[in-house]
């Protein structure tokens, strides 16, 4: 009698996460004590997490993650948020550095025009719904570019806001059910660490930094910060609103949590 065929694996769809919580863990002890430079030569060269794109929003202090991202692979994807609202310094400040740097995976991200058109026809929404405007210009494209990619690099610190003291370098990206991991490679990096790195590298500086924007989002929404402020209490002033949303986790039911709540 004739040997049986051999058990056939059915081809599927993975539909399980990239990444748990446990791998987080388990790439934070990894890493523990190793120095920024270490820990992106293995995760950018080494291939350790799979697909990888950095989101930049080329402000205060991006320079610093761009460089270090340029002296290991200056091809990987460098996702920019081009919302329309940007300072023009941003702009410019942002096709220097490409140049300078030999960044070639610089990606535009821009919102959907038809969506722009039903809710911010005046263009004026983050007057009166600021989340709604970042849902649009920001939350939106992010969320469909990042299908592609298994875990992004942020230019996070943990100085910047109470919000960010106490972020790990690895953590699940709570935006949506993929499991991308999000690494924040610069968590524990101080602003003398930065302007140090920036000096010995002759880093050009953000233009709006020496006029009082320590940190620099879309410009209706970045205002100056007073010495000794939280460099980010100039973004949305007056508002009850620390982030854009990219950064901003889901509830267990997939919504944005309270305080988050755009106004369509």
């Amino acid at each position: 009698m004739a040997d049986a065929d051999p058990i056939r694996l059915r081809d599927r769809i993975e539909t399980g996460p990239r990444f748990t919580d446990a791998d987080a863990i388990r790439l934070n002890r990894m890493f523990r004590g190793a120095d920024t430079a270490e820990m992106l030569r293995a995760v950018i060269a080494d291939g350790l997490v799979g697909r990888l794109a950095t989101v930049s929003s080329f402000g205060a202090e991006s320079a610093v993650l761009l460089h270090l991202i340029a002296q290991i692979d200056p091809s990987l994807p460098v996702l920019f948020l081009e919302t329309g609202k940007h300072f023009p310094e941003t702009l410019a400040y942002r096709d220097q550095l490409v140049e300078q740097l030999g960044l070639t995976g610089l990606v535009n991200l821009r919102p959907d025009p038809e969506l722009l058109a039903r809710r911010d026809e005046s263009g004026l929404r983050w007057s009166y719904d600021p989340d709604g405007c970042c849902e649009i210009r920001k939350v939106l494209p992010l969320a469909a570019a990042l299908s592609d990619f298994d875990a992004t690099l942020t230019g996070r610190k943990a100085f910047q806001s109470a919000t960010r003291a106490n972020l790990p370098r690895f953590e699940i990206d709570t935006s949506d059910a993929q499991g991308r991991l999000k690494i924040n490679p610069l968590i524990d990096w101080s602003a003398d660490d930065l302007a140090a790195y920036i000096a010995e590298h002759e880093l050009p500086p953000h233009p709006l930094v020496a006029e009082g924007y320590p940190s620099i989002g879309c410009s209706p929404c970045t205002h100056k910060v007073a010495p000794g402020e939280d460099p980010r209490s100039g973004r949305w002033k007056g508002w009850d609103k620390t982030e854009c949303g990219i950064h901003t986790p889901l509830t267990p039911d997939g919504e944005l949590p309270p305080g988050y709540d755009p106004a369509f």
